[in-house]
């Protein structure tokens, strides 16, 4: 089984050394595509220089910050392209533990096309997050579950592994969301293309090196973004529900 891990960067030169050792240690078979957004401290050249070190580490060096949904959009249009059998995706701040990779990439099967890496299902965890975040993270996932009924705990995951047949019938060229909302939306368009979602429990870890990505706009855009799909699947279940039956 070929196995493609998708790791977006920008400004990640503190921590892509490690995660791509941790990475290859865990999952050795493994290439890396890392898709960096034209990071000026260094990290795409760090990367293509641990590459001749540890072997299949590609680097696609993109010229601006395009959003992390349109780096993981090409990351797995680079892999399908190649025949991966599956695209994996990943932070890379080590806020996603690698040694966790196993578990999810084996969690797939024929009747599971997407593993999501879960804080939210017995065996997750968020160490030291305040209160607030966990209210807004929970929350945003409860909101997501409710109006998409997507049915999975942790939907804003930005963790997991999707089995390439899926993402051949998902339409990635029509996903809209670049922030936090393409995790949702990806759940969203897997499951409408009818996949099975399995669940995996990983530890979330806050980066200790660089800064974060996270924004009040993603966050805005996420919940904006879910409103309107939701609001589309109930008019479209209301529409549905009006027509006469059939004889």
């Amino acid at each position: 089984m070929k196995v493609l891990v998708v790791l977006p960067t920008y400004n990640e030169s503190q921590n892509i050394d490690r995660v791509l050792r941790r990475i290859r240690d865990s999952l050795d078979a493994a290439t890396v595509l890392v898709v960096d957004d034209g990071s000026p401290d260094g990290t795409a050249e760090i990367a293509e220089t641990l590459g001749k070190e540890l072997g299949n580490i590609e680097v696609m060096r993109r010229h601006e910050k395009s959003g992390l949904g349109s780096a993981y959009r090409a990351g797995f249009r680079w892999g399908l392209d190649r025949d991966f059998d599956v695209c994996v995706e990943m932070d890379s701040d080590l806020s996603h533990e690698p040694e966790a990779l196993p578990a999810l990439v084996g969690a797939l099967s024929p009747d599971c096309e997407l593993a999501v890496g879960s804080r939210y299902i017995p065996g997750g965890s968020i160490p030291n997050w305040a209160w607030h975040r966990r209210l807004l993270s929970r929350g945003g996932n409860v909101y997501a579950s409710a109006l998409l009924g997507l049915g999975v705990a942790d939907s804003t995951s930005g963790f997991r592994a999707y089995s390439a047949t899926v993402l051949r019938r998902i339409e990635l060229d029509r996903i809209r969301a670049d922030g936090y909302g393409f995790q949702i939306e990806m759940t969203y368009q897997a499951q409408r293309a009818g996949a099975s979602v399995r669940e995996v429990p990983i530890r979330f870890v806050d980066r200790v090196e660089g800064e974060s990505k996270m924004s009040t706009f993603i966050v805005v855009e996420a919940f904006g973004l879910v409103t309107w799909w939701g609001l589309q699947r109930l008019v479209g279940r209301l529409r549905k529900g009006s027509q006469p039956a059939r004889i």
